[in-house]
């Protein structure tokens, strides 16, 4: 691995174990094209749980903005003939660009490959709730301007409380995948305070998952990534009784909808 990967802190990194006579399961993901850190984290999974990836183009509507609706028609349609069983869209911000997008997109994902779809935003969301969490801090790799939208969108789709915000600015999402996992770990200490009842780590592009058991050690509440989320969303959605305490206490638990 090369020296200053952010991928560095996986040295040594054992793969989960799943136990003996579950049948494989398969589920599809929707990507940006630039994202290089959403294949590695779905690695980190039992080798049970196949991840199956297609790529998507961006609309060209700004930083971070949503991608083509042939992109995602097409590869949504791909993955369905791979037979998975669900589809997941792990592009936390495009969430962030209208009101009905959520709706709109995973509709449009369902009909493609013919089953259940949710986005990454969608899982964050439920996935906080389910720790029994309400107040929280977003802790992104995103501008100030995207964060403000996040906290707008937990709040608004998901009753959620945003007291505190911390983004490092990124202009795009090579820059993202080349930050590391104490760059999250320092903006939690910078805004730690006793009201915030878990932090929020959107991106799919940012390394996180294997830091996130060791920062709730730490910090003493629940942190939810992007990616994690996702993968307990994907955990419930097969009712899985697997738990997968390496990457804290959402996937130890896998805690039900609230």
């Amino acid at each position: 691995m090369p020296h200053g990967s952010p991928f560095s802190f996986l040295a040594g990194y054992t793969r989960p174990v799943m136990r003996e006579n579950n049948m494989t399961r398969h589920f599809g993901v929707l990507i940006p094209s630039t994202n290089t850190t959403v294949e590695i984290e779905c690695r980190l999974l039992p080798a049970a749980y196949q991840a199956h990836i297609g790529r998507l183009k961006s609309s060209g509507a700004g930083s971070f903005s949503p991608s083509r609706d042939e992109d995602i028609d097409y590869q949504s349609h791909l993955l369905g003939t791979a037979r998975v069983e669900m589809v997941i869209l792990a592009q936390t911000s495009a969430s962030l660009h209208a009101d009905d997008y959520d709706d709109v997109v995973t509709k449009r994902m369902s009909s493609g490959a013919g089953v259940p779809a949710i986005t990454s935003a969608q899982a964050v969301g439920r996935a906080v709730r389910a720790l029994g969490a309400r107040r929280i801090a977003i802790v992104s790799p995103y501008s100030e301007a995207v964060n403000e939208r996040a906290s707008r969108y937990f709040e608004k789709k998901h009753g959620l409380a945003t007291v505190a915000l911390e983004g490092f600015g990124a202009t795009d999402a090579y820059a993202i995948g080349k930050l590391g996992p104490q760059n999250a770990r320092d903006a939690f200490a910078r805004i730690d305070r006793p009201e915030i009842e878990a932090f929020v780590v959107p991106g799919g592009n940012f390394p996180t998952m294997p830091s996130v058991a060791a920062w709730e050690r730490e910090f003493k509440k629940p942190v939810v990534t992007t990616n994690q989320a996702s993968i307990w969303a994907m955990l419930r959605a097969f009712n899985s009784a697997d738990r997968l305490p390496a990457f804290g206490r959402l996937l130890a638990e896998v805690p039900p909808d609230a």
